[in-house]
């Protein structure tokens, strides 16, 4: 039950601070999906359902990651000759 909660949860998480720290989604993306293939090749994770599970939960963070991404973007400014178009 354990390995189900932390599959859910830690890869979403893990795409989220490491979005955080190094400002690049791609980056994120290889850190996360190393530390899971390094965790699968030490026998940390066993079966594909797991595996199916911390897919979706990559696939979450990563989604959370490029609406995280979106929002703190930089809003462009409309010039005072732009809105007499």
């Amino acid at each position: 039950m354990d390995k189900i909660l932390s599959a859910i949860f830690i890869p979403a998480l893990l795409m989220i601070l490491f979005t955080r720290v190094t400002y690049k989604r791609s980056v994120s993306f290889i850190l996360t999906l190393a530390l899971i293939i390094v965790s699968a090749y030490k026998g940390y994770i066993y079966g594909w359902g797991l595996i199916a599970i911390e897919a979706a939960s990559l696939t979450l963070g990563l989604f959370v990651t490029d609406r995280m991404v979106k929002s703190k973007k930089p809003k462009k400014q409309m010039k005072i000759d732009d809105r007499s178009k």
